[in-house]
C-alpha cells in the first residue's frame, strides 16, 4: 500500500506540473497576441482597379464605329490619361475621332469635368464644368498645387494719353499711345513658372485679343505701354511690355497656356480686350496680375 500511494502522489505532482506548464504557456501566447495586435482578416476584395483610358484606345473605340455618345460618356466617367499636344490632336484627327470627342479629351486633360447635354447636332454634346466651384465666371484662373483652378488677382489700371503715334500695319490709321498705370510696386499673387493659366472669355471673344504683359516695376507703382484698342508697335518702345503667348482652346470660350519655365523673373499681367478701348485721357480697366519672385 506504501509503493501503491507513492505512485499516486507522484502522478499527482505530474499532472501538476503539466496544468501548470498548459497555463503557462496560454498566458504567454495571450500576451503575445497583446503585443502584435489583433489579427486582421485578409483583404478579399477583388474589385479591379480602373485602367485610365489612352490616345489609342479612344481611337480604337472610333474605329470600331462605337456611337460618338458612348466614347464622350467612357470620357465622363473613367480616369483618363491623354496626350493633346498639336502633332496628337492631329493624329486623332486624321484617326476620324470627332471634333466633339478631342474637345472632351482636351478638357479633361485641363481638369475641367465635362456633362453631356444629349444634343448630338454639330458642335454640341459637351459641356465643360467646373473642377472648382470658382470656375463659373468670364476671368483668369491658374491652377494651383492640388489642380484646382484658382482666380488671379485682379487690380485696377489707369490709362494716360502719352502721345500719338502712327501704326503702319493700320493701314496708316492714328492710334494713341497709352500707358497703363497700376498702384504697388509688385502683385498680392506670388506665382511659379510653368504654372498653367486658364482664360475664360466672353461670347464671341477669342484669347488671342488678350495681352500677356511684362510689367515694369517701379517704388511705388507699375505700368506697361500700350496703344488703343491694344495694338503694339515696336517703333514706340511696347515691343518690351508684350509676351509672345500661344493660348489653346480646350472647349467653348476656354483657353489654357502656360507660363514658360525661363521666364525672366518679375511682375506679370493679363489684360482683357477693350481695357483701353475707351475715349479720353485717363481711362480705367482691369488687369489680372502676379508675380514671378526672384
Amino acid at each position: 500500500m506504501t509503493a501503491f500511494r507513492r505512485a499516486q502522489s507522484v502522478l499527482r505532482r505530474i499532472l501538476l506540473l503539466l496544468a501548470c506548464a498548459a497555463l503557462f504557456a496560454g498566458v504567454s501566447s495571450a500576451q503575445t497576441g497583446e503585443e502584435d495586435g489583433p489579427i486582421l482578416p485578409r483583404n478579399t476584395d477583388t474589385t479591379p482597379q480602373r485602367r485610365a483610358v489612352t490616345n489609342d484606345q479612344v481611337v480604337r473605340m472610333a474605329k470600331a464605329g462605337l456611337d460618338e455618345q458612348i466614347i464622350l460618356q467612357t470620357i465622363q466617367e473613367q480616369p483618363g490619361r491623354y496626350d493633346v499636344e498639336p502633332d496628337d490632336l492631329i493624329a486623332l484627327k486624321s484617326a476620324g475621332v470627332s471634333a466633339r470627342v478631342i474637345s472632351a479629351m482636351q478638357a479633361k486633360t485641363a481638369g475641367l469635368a465635362i456633362h453631356l447635354d444629349g444634343d448630338v447636332k454639330p458642335g454640341r454634346g459637351v459641356v465643360p464644368g467646373p473642377v472648382a466651384p470658382a470656375l463659373d465666371e468670364i476671368g483668369v484662373y491658374y491652377k494651383d498645387k492640388t489642380g484646382d483652378w484658382v482666380p488671379l488677382k485682379t487690380e485696377r489700371v489707369v490709362f494716360k494719353s502719352s502721345g500719338w503715334v502712327k501704326n503702319a500695319l493700320s493701314d496708316g490709321l492714328i492710334k494713341r499711345d497709352m500707358n497703363g498705370h497700376l498702384d504697388g510696386p509688385t502683385s498680392p499673387l506670388i506665382l511659379s513658372t510653368g504654372v498653367q493659366i486658364l482664360i475664360y472669355a466672353p461670347a464671341g471673344t477669342d484669347a488671342a485679343e488678350y495681352d500677356f504683359l511684362r510689367l515694369e516695376k517701379h517704388k511705388d507703382s507699375r505700368d506697361f505701354r500700350t496703344l488703343t484698342g491694344g495694338l503694339f508697335t515696336s517703333e514706340s518702345g511696347s515691343g518690351r511690355d508684350e509676351l509672345e503667348f500661344h493660348p489653346e482652346r480646350i472647349a467653348p470660350q476656354l483657353y489654357t497656356f502656360t507660363v514658360p519655365k525661363d521666364i525672366i523673373k518679375g511682375e506679370y499681367g493679363v489684360l482683357p480686350p477693350g481695357s483701353a478701348n475707351q475715349r479720353g485721357l485717363a481711362d480705367t480697366g482691369k488687369i489680372f496680375t502676379f508675380s514671378i519672385p526672384e
